[in-house]
């Protein structure tokens, strides 16, 4: 189930709980080069450059693709915390935010969020549609990696 939290005006944020360790998804979660992986919305392409893990402070670049178009982003790490958060902010001052808290050994509840607060131009964002496209985009990111690791879980199961 993925769950839609009312995380405040000009912010999209959706949560659900995700069968692995909170180390393995925040390690995955961390690395740039792993996010075209889990990327539901279909516009995250393959890292430009950057470090294979997240740094506070240290950029990396993406490629991209929407309406039809390639371009690169340029996004800067502004919170890592170890197995708890992992936000960056994009040109144009748009921020990715993933908070993961443990349930237990082999399960994580897992919360991204995206975040305009701030700028002027975010009513320009709703009128355009990015709100709804952005919602169904991390719907189908959490989606991904629930149905990813469910069916790990059970090869691992059932495979012996």
């Amino acid at each position: 189930m993925i769950e839609q939290i009312d995380a405040g005006k000009n912010q999209v944020s959706r949560r659900a709980v995700i069968q692995a360790p909170v180390e393995e998804l925040f390690d995955l979660v961390a690395n740039p080069y792993r996010h075209s992986e889990m990327d539901g919305s279909g516009s995250v392409g393959n890292v430009v450059s950057g470090t294979e893990r997240m740094v506070e402070g240290e950029p990396f670049q993406m490629k991209m693709r929407m309406f039809g178009l390639n371009y690169r982003t340029n996004s800067n790490p502004i919170t890592v915390r170890e197995n708890e958060i992992v936000e960056w902010q994009v040109a144009g001052r748009q921020k990715w935010r993933w908070e993961f808290k443990p349930l237990g050994r082999s399960s994580t509840e897992v919360t991204e969020t995206w975040d305009v607060r701030g700028l002027w131009w975010a009513p320009l964002f709703r009128i355009t549609g990015f709100f709804r496209s952005n919602a169904k985009g991390i719907e189908e990111t959490l989606r991904r990696l629930q149905d990813r690791y469910a069916s790990a879980r059970n090869t691992s199961r059932f495979g012996d």
